[in-house]
């Protein structure tokens, strides 16, 4: 049984949202990290982030799990200042501009100079710690002929469907949306409008779709350029590849903020610079299966050579998706209920 064949059985039997302690020991401090189900998955890298990171704190880490990205956000904004968060990690850079506007997140005083993503990025508030492209993964065994670029895809035969992620809830259905935006600008909603008819369905969050996908209901799923590598490292196969899109593809930055209301707020900037060290970026890459931010102790497996490298990368400011995001996905929202 693969991991995400169990993945998928345990979303159906438990809570979207759920707090999960990790650590037994008698620590005073408890350090509250908000973040995306995906990190805390008993394959992500949630465990390990915890146990490196309680060897130096003297704390015990608590993880607050939630569908998807997005949802973080909007948790945030419900909770107000009654959050329990002292960190929120799994936002993007797509969201920054809106995360900062509500007021929550505090300074985190930190030298991020050397870190290094493609486009750069710097931030007062928040501290990236991976990147990587979406893309759409396909099943080779399924699928002889993938779409070559976005206008394939959308122009494609129905009959191929892939699996998306709701850009209301998700980072990677948000990338989506980004993606079409940043490629077909005013001609975005007809382009969704010939696409829903590819789309099997659309999902909350990322793990949702990719167990769909891994499960064969579609021969395609929107993911990450680094997706085949776990693929490769941890089930020796070439099965599932990434299509390589001619006008190129939209980049995804994760990053995590420490909140105005910590509870232990020396505790939470301490983490967010452990986040920078090599031995949080070396747990990454084959857990969270997306690209470090800064140098890791080991070389990346061979696997990642292999992946697709972007010609072109898209990003908007996040400025501008916070002006336009309501608005894009409303179009969104239009264009694949019509009939």
């Amino acid at each position: 049984m693969s991991i995400y064949t169990r993945l998928l059985r345990r979303l159906a039997t438990t809570a979207i949202i759920a707090a999960l302690p990790f650590g037994a020991s008698a620590a005073e401090k408890t350090l509250t990290i908000y973040t995306y189900e995906s990190f805390i998955s008993e394959w992500g890298p949630g465990a390990k982030v915890a146990e490196a990171f309680e060897k130096t704190c003297g704390c015990d880490v608590n993880y607050v799990g939630v569908a998807d990205g997005v949802e973080l956000l909007t948790r945030l904004k419900l909770e107000g200042d009654q959050s329990k968060a002292d960190i929120v990690l799994g936002l993007d850079t797509n969201l920054v501009a809106e995360a900062k506007a509500t007021g929550f997140f505090a300074p985190h005083g930190l030298d991020t100079a050397a870190l290094k993503v493609p486009g750069g990025f710097s931030d007062d508030a928040f501290v990236p710690y991976d990147y990587g492209h979406f893309a759409v993964i396909y099943d080779t065994e399924t699928l002889k002929n993938p779409p070559r670029s976005l206008k394939e895809l959308v122009e494609g035969d129905p009959s191929q469907k892939i699996v998306i992620e709701d850009p209301r809830t998700s980072t990677p259905g948000l990338g989506l949306l980004l993606w079409v935006k940043s490629v077909y600008g005013d001609e975005a909603a007809a382009a969704w409008a010939k696409l829903k008819d590819r789309v099997l369905t659309v999902t909350p969050g990322w793990s949702e779709a990719y167990g769909l996908f891994t499960k064969g209901e579609a021969p395609m799923v929107l993911s990450y350029t680094t997706s085949p590598a776990y693929h490769m490292v941890a089930e020796n196969t070439e099965r599932y590849q990434a299509a390589p899109f001619s006008e190129g593809h939209y980049i995804q930055i994760e990053v995590a903020g420490v909140t105005k209301n910590a509870k232990e707020p020396e505790v939470a900037k301490k983490f967010l610079a452990f986040m920078t060290s090599p031995e949080f970026q070396s747990i990454i890459p084959t857990t969270n299966w997306m690209m470090p931010v800064a140098a890791t102790k080991d070389p990346l497996p061979d696997a990642f050579g292999k992946l697709v490298n972007p010609q072109k990368t898209f990003l908007m400011s996040s400025e501008e998706v916070a002006a336009n995001r309501k608005a894009w996905i409303d179009e969104w929202l239009a264009a694949m209920s019509e009939n």
